[in-house]
Formats: structure tokens, sequence, C-alpha cells
């Protein structure tokens, strides 16, 4: 009696310590990424607006820091609208947010208990503050200059010039073109953020975009920089990146929703998705998310390019979810025949197959075992219409001459055997491939790895970064499809003028004016 009790006493407290993690689970705000992704997440949005707070203040000019230190020997609370103490203050949020974010992350790594909720408030607060940076950094663009930049930067070259040949120079080397906004720098901007990121110098190249982004609001480049950003993320492919891309392309698509690109940065979404995607018998949401992606696209852009990639996607991405209700199906099937129960589940999830999914490739299989489902509730008709679907669908099937016998008991007609369902056709798999597949526990689907603008061994030249270099920030007349606002009404002329050259060390980029350009839509 006692055991009994003890073990009804554990049964209560797991089942109340689960109901509360799922209860923990929903108040955050999303609920398919595991905590260590959340925090991932977090940790890169933080580190790109540190090292923006901190190259904008680097480059801040003497008068203003000069000011910053004369109110700050004075005894007076400081001006919070002054810049330099405006920027330095985000930089403190910033950096205190970092350090909840880390210590976090240890505690889960050591795998110590810590509240969750936490998690849920650092996410609402880094959404907030990034919202404070992006503003600060464009507000407090007037008082940065270039001679405070120049002359630090050449004593950190002179400084520590052995590690600085073999390091890459790494934010130094940008130290003067993420400064003070001068006439034509936005451009050299965008093609250095490029050439970084085609060195797989993601957090770099992001940093130049942003810089464009905060410093340059009116630049011709602002939208390709956005893009260009998402790209990077989708260009480096690990997990919490890939999240980030999702992210960056729909927050892109929000500003810029009938820009020609639109299709190809939904279609990123979609690919962002997909390529998290695990096995039909592990977690879906990834797949559910690109099916919506997908079948939005098409929806919106029906005349897209990209119409026939865009629907063999989600012809594979279906062929993954119908699977799993098959699988589920198969489980429920199996408990009916152990007189368990189970028919009803097996019955919904077979239905939503042959009602969503008719190209999935075991849809035989599906329509006998759903034919089954109603004949073991004495509701011949239905049965026999699945069956004989079956033989007019799919003549060649295993399940046929089963379907055959079927009819024959129930008293039904047998159809003539019809045309195959070619979109159905089954694709052979080898065992070391199927092996493999279980091994790695990715979904096999097809994705392509190249970003919108950048592509992920293309080399300079070659993409679609370097025709909007050629154009100013523009692009010529439309590769994607008709959207209601195209960005510009005729094809832009190359630039003519020489573009500034990079800047590293003392040099300071020409203030040459690059030739205009299109109007280009604004947030």
């Amino acid at each position: 009696m006692k055991c009994r009790l003890l073990s009804l006493l554990v049964f209560c407290a797991l089942m109340i310590g689960l109901n509360q993690a799922a209860i923990a689970q929903r108040a955050g705000g999303q609920t398919e990424l595991s905590l260590a992704q959340r925090l991932d997440v977090m940790t890169s949005k933080l580190d790109l607006m540190r090292r923006s707070l901190t190259s904008a203040l680097s480059s801040m000019t003497p008068a203003a820091k000069s000011n910053d230190k004369s109110k700050g020997n004075d005894k007076s609370k400081p001006n919070a609208d002054d810049p330099v103490v405006r920027l330095k203050g985000l930089e403190k949020e910033v950096s205190s947010l970092q350090s909840e974010v880390s210590d976090i992350r240890a505690k889960n790594d050591r795998a110590e208990k810590f509240d969750v909720s936490a998690v849920d408030r650092l996410e609402q607060s880094v959404a907030e503050i990034k919202t404070r940076v992006e503003l600060g950094l464009q507000e407090t663009v007037s008082a940065r200059g270039s001679v405070a930049t120049t002359s630090t930067a050449s004593k950190k070259k002179k400084k520590g010039k052995l590690f600085g040949l073999f390091g890459g120079g790494g934010d130094e080397k940008y130290a003067e073109l993420t400064g003070a906004a001068v006439a034509g720098r936005d451009r050299v901007l965008f093609e250095e953020g490029a050439k970084e990121v085609r060195k797989s110098h993601f957090d770099t190249g992001r940093l130049l975009f942003a810089t464009i982004i905060n410093t340059y609001p009116d630049s011709a480049f602002l939208p390709l920089a956005k893009l260009a950003i998402a790209d990077s993320f989708f260009l480096e492919g690990t997990t919490s990146s890939l999240i980030q891309a999702a992210q960056a392309y729909q927050d892109w698509l929000t500003f810029f929703p009938t820009d020609p690109l639109a299709d190809n940065a939904m279609l990123k979404v979609a690919e962002a998705e997909m390529r998290q995607m695990g096995l039909s018998d592990r977690d879906i949401s990834h797949a559910r998310k690109a099916e919506q992606r997908l079948k939005a696209l098409l929806q919106q852009y029906p005349k897209s390019s990209l119409r026939p990639v865009v629907e063999n996607r989600l012809r594979e991405v279906q062929e993954n979810l119908a699977m799993h209700n098959l699988s589920v199906a198969r489980f429920y099937g199996n408990k009916f025949i152990q007189q368990k129960g189970g028919l009803k589940g097996a019955q919904s999830r077979l239905k939503e197959i042959v009602d969503k999914y008719p190209c999935f490739s075991y849809n035989d299989e599906v329509l006998f075992r759903l034919a089954s489902t109603y004949q073991a509730e004495e509701e011949p008709d239905e049965a026999a219409k699945y069956y004989q679907q079956l033989i007019q669908g799919y003549p060649d099937s295993e399940f046929n001459e089963k379907a055959r016998e079927q009819l024959n008991i129930i008293g039904a007609p047998v159809p003539e055997k019809g045309t195959p369902n070619t979109c159905a056709k089954r694709q052979p798999q080898s065992f070391m491939g199927n092996l493999m597949q279980q091994v790695s526990g990715k979904a096999d689907v097809t994705t392509d790895k190249d970003g919108v603008l950048i592509s992920k061994n293309g080399k300079e030249g070659e993409d679609l970064i370097d025709e909007a270099l050629k154009y100013n920030g523009q692009l010529p007349e439309k590769l994607t499809p008709d959207a209601p606002t195209q960005r510009g009404t005729s094809r832009p002329q190359p630039a003519t003028s020489t573009p500034p050259k990079t800047t590293t060390g003392n040099s300071v980029a020409p203030a040459s004016t690059p030739t205009p350009s299109p109007a280009v839509i604004k947030p």
C-alpha cells in the first residue's frame, strides 16, 4: 500500500513539473526554439549593437568628448541629450544585458537551475534596446568626426603592427569608415561589407552594413544593406544564424513588400526553415513554417520567375509533413489491431493527407488504410470510394490486388485501371543513403545555400550585389517578378565616377558623391 502511494505521489509531482514547464514555454515568444538557440540569437544581436556603439564613440569629435569630460567634472547631473553621454549610456545597457545573457548561458551549459522567465524578460529587453540603439546612432551622426578616429587608428597601428599584419585588421581596419558621415562613404561601406562576407568574416560585414543603416538613412544602398545583413546570416548557416536570417528577411519584407526582390527574400525565409527541418518522425514545426511561407509566396507573386522552384520546394516540404501524418496513422493503426482503440486517430491523419497532399508518394498506402478504417466502421460506401480511387490512380501499387479483394467482399464494382498519378512517384533510396539520413537527422529536401545578393562561393563581379555597386545602389531592370511597385522605372546607368578607396590606417576616404540614381522606396 505504501509503495503504491509513493508511486502515485511521484507520478503527480512529475505531471505538475511537466505542466509548469509547458506553461513556462508558452510564456516565451519563441516556443519552437530551444533555450540555447534563444540565448545564441540574443548574444549575436547584442554583440552587433555593442560593436556599432563602440565604433560610433571612437569617432566622436574632440569637441564632443571634451564637452563630455567638462560636464563630468562638474558636480551637476550629466546632460542625457549629449551624444557621448547618450551613446555611453546605451553601451553600458548593452554590456549589462550581455553579462546577464552570458550568465544564463553558462548556467544552461552546466545544467544548473535558473528562472526560465528571465530569458523571456531578456528577449523583450533586447528588442527594446535594439530600437533605441538604432535611433541613437542615427541621431548622433553629426557629432562624429574623423580627426580623433584617424589619430586613434594610427596609434593602434603603431602599437600592434605585428599582430595587425596577421590578424586581418578587425574593426580597427574600418575605424575611419564607420566614423563620421561623409558623402560617398556609404558606397565604400557597402563594397567592403560585401568583401568581408565573401571572406566569411560575417560579423565584420554586418557591422559595415549596419553602419550604412545607422549613419546614412537616405542612402540609396540602405535597402540592399538590410538585405545583405540577412544574406550574411543565411550564408553563415549555423542554427542560430538561420533563425536570425529568417527574421532579418521577414523584417526586410515588412519595409519593402513591393520590391522586385521580395519574392527572392520570401523564398529565403522558407529555405531558412527548410535547412532546419528534421526527419518526418521528429519535430515538424520548421516544415509547417516553410509550407506557410512557400504557399504565401505563390499567392502573393503568381507571376514570379521562381514559381517552378517554389513548387518543387513545396512538394518536398509537403512530402515530409505527409510522412509525419502517415507515421502517426500507422501507430494508431497498430493500436487498433491490438484492440486498444486508435481508429479515429488514424482516420483523421489519413484523411488530412488525402485532402492536403495529393502528390504524396505513399498515397496508395494512405488510400488503402483510410478505406480500411471506414470498412471497420461498417461504412462500405466510403470504403469503396477510396478503394476505387486507389485502383484508378495507382494501377501498379502493391495494394492494388488487396483493394480489389475488399471491393468484391463489399460487393462494390471494381473499376478499370486508370492513369497513374505521376506527381506521386516514389523515389527509391539506397540503404546507405537512408542510414546516413537517419544519422544526420536532416530532412531530404533541396535548398539553395546562396543568399539573394551574395552567393556562397561567388567571386567579385558575379553576384547581384556587384550589379548594385555598378548602378549606385540600384539594380538593372528586373530579373524577378512584376511587383506592384518597381524600384526604378528605367534602367539605371552605370556609375562613371571612380568609387572612393578603402580607408585603412591614416588614409581618409574621399568625399566624392557618386552618380545620382533613381529613387528608392524608404521605410
